[in-house]
């Protein structure tokens, strides 16, 4: 409870047109100071969290393991991880091109369901809580790679889960 009360605060902070990305390039120590705050680390951790959902918590954990393998005793950069993560998924789904959509955006998707009869339609836009005038910047090109997964009538979600990516503005 009190890590999803933690994220709650970040995506109210994330809502707004200030925000920044988890991941962003630097020219100073003030912008480096900026990027380590409450935000980075906790939008880190659920992006995380939704990774492994995805993934499945055993291939999530192959890719943890991989990652810390190759950079036992080292550096790494931030794309290491999700290179390490395309190790384990073979091409199956390139981690990189998802999680990057999400590290380098400021702010989240809002996803409208739409139900009609048997069909169902996704439209993913940026989901802005409170537009502040002085900062406004239009963010129409946003495009998230939004992993979701559902159930349906003929499974339940311990047994039987399916998965969709959505990686365009609406989809089916």
């Amino acid at each position: 409870e009190d890590f999803l009360n933690l994220i709650f605060k970040a995506m109210m902070k994330d809502s707004l047109n200030s925000s920044h990305p988890v991941s962003s390039a630097v020219q100073s120590s003030e912008q480096i100071e900026e990027m380590f705050d409450a935000l980075s680390y906790i939008k880190g951790a659920s992006l995380l969290l939704m990774l492994k959902h995805y993934l499945t918590k055993d291939v999530f954990q192959a890719g943890v393991q991989v990652y810390l393998h190759n950079h036992n005793y080292g550096s790494a950069q931030s794309d290491d991880l999700w290179d390490s993560m395309n190790e384990i998924t073979n091409g199956t789904l390139d981690v990189k091109k998802l999680m990057k959509t999400w590290i380098l955006h400021k702010g989240f998707p809002l996803v409208t369901v739409v139900r009609k009869g048997k069909i169902i339609s996704l439209q993913q836009e940026k989901f802005l809580y409170c537009v502040e005038p002085e900062n406004w910047t239009s963010d129409a090109s946003y495009l998230w790679h939004i992993p979701l997964t559902y159930i349906t009538s003929s499974c339940n979600f311990t047994h039987c889960t399916n998965a969709y990516l959505l990686d365009q503005k609406s989809g089916m």
